[in-house]
């Protein structure tokens, strides 16, 4: 079978987003909500005990700048880290496309309307330059935005952090 050119970006993204999750096994982390509501995850993560490093996947967290809902890729809590949450956010372009021209959304989005702090991370070589640059600098402006890295720079963080 043959992909179109939406099908191997989202397939890529998947694999990015598979690489994430990985690392957060590997740092003993445990996923609680597979089969709760969307819509119900976030309280669901928030208020479990039983498990003290634990996260979710696809979490509803609200509606974003245009009122409309807004997911996050993860949504990891660690009781002692990162008591309140931590959101992944992951994005994926292989080649030149669009992802880069909804930076400013994904920044406003996360300033306003992300109830944790959050990190992305980046993959795939076809994100302009300057627009990548532009987005590592929002994290002086925007509080809520702790770090924008590669797919590696996020793996030596995340030894280093969870």
């Amino acid at each position: 079978m043959v992909l179109s050119q939406g099908g191997r970006a989202n397939k890529s993204g998947q694999v990015l987003e598979t690489t994430v999750e990985g690392t957060l096994r590997a740092h003993e982390y445990y996923q609680v909500t597979p089969n709760v509501p969307k819509r119900q995850q976030k309280e669901y993560i928030l208020n479990s005990t039983l498990l003290p490093k634990r996260y979710a996947r696809s979490v509803y967290i609200g509606t974003g700048i245009y009122q409309t809902d807004l997911y996050v890729d993860f949504y990891v809590i660690d009781t002692v880290k990162f008591p309140s949450g931590l959101i992944i956010e992951c994005k994926w372009q292989e080649s030149g496309g669009s992802v880069d021209e909804k930076f400013p959304y994904l920044n406003l989005n996360i300033q306003s309307s992300y109830p944790a702090p959050t990190i992305l991370v980046m993959g795939g070589e076809g994100m302009r330059q300057k627009a990548l640059d532009w987005f590592k600098k929002q994290v002086d402006h925007n509080q809520n935005l702790l770090a924008v890295y590669s797919l590696d720079r996020f793996i030596a963080w995340s030894n280093n952090h969870l």
